[in-house]
């Protein structure tokens, strides 16, 4: 009766666990992630001094936050939360966009749309790459100051 009772346990401890290793493996652009500024190319520049994007599982969807400095030197900070269902959220603190859009494609790759008073703006492609440590964003569309944007941005896994 031990035995089995041990036995039972020890497939739900094995169930849980690798169900839980199932639900944090979804999206694989989770974690934070800090900019490469020597692989990436931003059209139009300059780019930032520094940007540190954050991706978090929450109860209301994924959070990203990114921290940086401007190519000024001055502190930036933004966030949204979303489900990547493609439904429009408040973003903060971007000043090409106060609505974000995104999509999951698959667990390495999701769409957003990024939007300025209801109308898109930027949309952007986000790839983590095969091996986890490496997030690329490929960025077209036009800015806030009616710049055509063609970006690939590049960041290093933390």
């Amino acid at each position: 009766m031990r035995k089995n009772l041990l036995m039972v346990s020890l497939a739900a401890c094995c169930a849980v666990v690798l169900s839980s290793s199932v639900a944090l493996a979804a999206e694989n652009w989770l974690g934070t992630w800090k900019l490469n500024a020597a692989k990436s190319k931003y059209s139009p520049g300059p780019a930032p001094k520094s940007l540190t994007l954050k991706f978090e599982s929450t109860a209301d969807g994924i959070k990203l936050t990114s921290d940086g400095l401007d190519s000024e030197g001055n502190p930036t900070h933004g966030e949204y939360v979303s489900k990547f269902d493609g439904t429009d959220v408040p973003w903060t603190g971007n000043p090409d966009a106060d609505a974000a859009s995104a999509t999951k494609i698959d667990d390495n790759t999701y769409k957003n749309v990024w939007k300025k008073d209801g109308k898109p703006t930027i949309t952007a492609k986000a790839v983590v790459s095969k091996n986890g440590k490496t997030f690329t964003t490929f960025q077209k569309g036009t800015n806030a100051k009616g710049q055509a944007v063609n970006s690939t941005v590049v960041y290093d896994r933390q």
